[in-house]
């Protein structure tokens, strides 16, 4: 039986790789953003990268030049090194993901992003997916785990079958896309849902009036959705998706 997302998912805003504002140092999927959320009580949202010793980092790029000023893919160095190297706009290094969820422990919930490992969305999965199972085990609190590639929740379905998770979906337009064609052309229409047991969808926000994701709303599948930067795409928004995934300004909590 597929698990379902816990209701918090629903009605706490998510931050988008946390409550992050580089002017106030506290860059995305940092610790301070971290805090930063949980102290503001909004759900959080991190990513997922593994490293060269099989460790889950939370960092959102393949390369480190945006976020960290050092270039090179995360995943050639060793968690250790990815500790030590500094975030721009930060005075501390990449947390792993065992420090993050030691900082959240169960106070908000928690959204977790597992980067694509394969390159082509393809089935070269498994090791970002076993170590974050790892450091989940003995959590408690909320948490649903997602990825764009279904091959990586099939696979998280399988490490953690207690553990709810969904696909991040869009409209996988080619020409934005580092993905072949065909690729794009099969993800756009969702079609792994079922296959890999998803119980949720967390949806490009200038793409939810796609057909799919009504006829998932309609089936009673819990619509999320990315990523929203101010009150009135808010609102729009909201009148398809469940919950939204915001960044840039403060959401408004329920109630």
């Amino acid at each position: 039986m597929t698990p379902a997302l816990p209701e918090a998912f629903l009605t706490v805003p998510v931050a988008h790789r946390a409550l992050h504002d580089k002017q106030d140092n506290r860059p995305e999927n940092s610790r301070a953003a971290i805090r930063a959320a949980v102290e503001a009580g909004y759900a959080i949202e991190i990513d997922l990268q593994l490293t060269a010793d099989n460790r889950a980092m939370v960092f959102h790029d393949y390369d480190m030049t945006r976020l960290t000023g050092q270039s090179g893919p995360i995943q050639q160095i060793t968690a250790d090194q990815a500790s030590g190297t500094k975030l721009l706009h930060a005075d501390d290094g990449i947390p792993t993901f065992d420090e993050v969820l030691e900082i959240v422990s169960g106070k908000v919930p928690l959204l977790i992003e597992f980067k694509d490992q394969d390159g082509a969305m393809g089935t070269s999965v498994g090791a970002l997916e076993r170590d974050a199972v790892r450091a989940l085990h003995g959590y408690d609190g909320p948490v649903a785990l997602m990825s764009f590639n279904p091959n990586s929740v099939a696979e998280l379905a399988r490490l953690a079958p207690h553990l709810p998770r969904g696909i991040v979906t869009g409209s996988y337009q080619p020409k934005e896309e580092l993905l072949p064609h065909a690729v794009c052309d099969h993800l756009r229409g969702i079609p792994d849902f079922d296959r890999v047991g998803a119980s949720f969808i967390s949806h490009e926000v200038a793409d939810l009036d796609r057909p799919r994701v009504a006829e998932l709303k309609a089936r009673g599948v819990p619509i999320l959705c990315w990523t929203v930067r101010s009150p009135e795409q808010e609102a729009k928004a909201r009148e398809v998706a469940d919950n939204v995934t915001f960044e840039g300004y403060l959401a408004t909590h329920p109630g």
